[in-house]
């Protein structure tokens, strides 16, 4: 039985874990948080996403949890709307289909409840370091002691630590699409009902969109830059960086600012895109975000992390290894993230339904 690491308890980190297991491995993750990271903006689960999820049994507990959101609306900087429509939403493309949109908090915490009774999970803990040889992986924790491993597989994100280790700094693999995004939840203070409210400002959008029982709200501060230096551990500075961009903004833009200095869940990051000659280095590999982020743009990262968890664990698992999971993955990845670059070069900055589609049904899922 093989040991495998995984780095990461958010989305691909724990379906690689869920289908490690029940292909007859050990999987461990190690997740910096100490527990499955609150907030979060909605997420979407599309096309062979959700045969993946259908797969782990797991399609009607994701289900039940979708935002339920029936439309969205623009306004002007007084309040008055400018236009609205109930086919579709910002977050989530056309409104009904078969797509589940869904938090993506709640999905890590699905996805960690099929996980937590027979995969060993270190909280609050990090790699601090990798030696690899012929036999295995020798890993350095930041507080608990070091332990080897027969694989390690980072499913970290963008910013992940297992791919500046193993395959060197960010910058090397990193398109930016000149967009900054913050996200945080907020009293539902509007009073909406699954429902989406934007307004456009000078280089940037606001927005807020109702979340579970519409007590409270998702709020979005988005704005164009090119790429900015900051610590991505520096909560405050990334607030300090976002109400400067926001200053003088109308509509209820000063309520969110204020709201935004005390949200617990308050994240921050840029729009940009992972993209690798290889994801895999001996006995490490990369999987989700860490390996090809496409963006939330793309609207695809969900299904590729969900759909790559999948196919990993399978190769892993009967023969193929690292070598087939890339190229069973590859053209997929590039497909979505083709569609996301050219979008985020484009005037409307979006994705059609009809090309969403179609991508998100581009891969032929192997029977493991």
């Amino acid at each position: 039985m093989s040991n495998v690491l995984i780095s990461g308890a958010s989305v691909a980190g724990p379906a690689l874990a869920y289908w490690l297991r029940r292909h007859g491995m050990t999987p461990t993750i190690v997740e910096r948080a100490p527990g499955i990271r609150p907030g979060g903006q909605a997420i979407d689960v599309r096309g062979v996403g959700l045969t993946v999820v259908d797969r782990m049994g797991l399609l009607d507990a994701i289900g039940d949890l979708r935002t339920h959101t029936t439309g969205m609306s623009f306004v002007d900087a007084d309040g008055a709307e400018l236009m609205r429509s109930t086919e579709e939403t910002l977050t989530g493309g056309v409104v009904d289909n078969e797509d589940i949109e869904i938090l993506k908090s709640d999905l890590s915490e699905v996805l960690y409840d099929a996980t937590r009774d027979d995969v060993e999970h270190l909280f609050g803990d990090s790699i601090a370091g990798l030696t690899q040889d012929d036999e295995g992986v020798t890993v350095a924790f930041e507080r608990g002691a070091g332990r080897r491993f027969d694989y390690v597989i980072g499913a970290d994100g963008l910013h992940s630590t297992v791919r500046s280790l193993v395959f060197g700094p960010e910058s090397q693999y990193l398109t930016h699409l000149d967009t900054y995004l913050a996200v945080f939840t907020v009293p539902n203070f509007l009073g909406l009902d699954r429902w989406q409210t934007f307004h456009q400002t000078e280089g940037g959008l606001a927005g807020v969109y109702t979340t579970r029982t519409n007590d409270e709200v998702r709020a979005f501060l988005g704005f164009e830059s090119p790429l900015l230096d900051f610590d991505h551990r520096d909560l405050d500075q990334q607030r300090k960086l976002v109400a400067d961009r926001f200053a003088g903004a109308g509509w209820q833009v000063p309520r969110l600012l204020a709201e935004m200095m005390r949200a617990p869940d308050f994240y921050f990051d840029a729009m940009g895109q992972i993209r690798m000659p290889t994801w895999s280095s001996g006995r490490v590999s990369l999987v989700g975000d860490a390996a090809y982020c496409g963006s939330p743009l793309s609207g695809q990262g969900t299904t590729m992390a969900l759909v790559g968890a999948y196919v990993l664990a399978g190769e892993m698992a009967y023969g193929g290894g690292f070598a087939a999971y890339e190229q069973k993955m590859r053209g997929f990845v590039a497909a979505n993230q083709d569609v996301a670059l050219a979008a985020s070069r484009s005037e409307e900055r979006r994705i059609d339904p009809e090309t969403m589609r179609r991508i998100s049904n581009g891969i032929t899922l192997p029977v493991y």
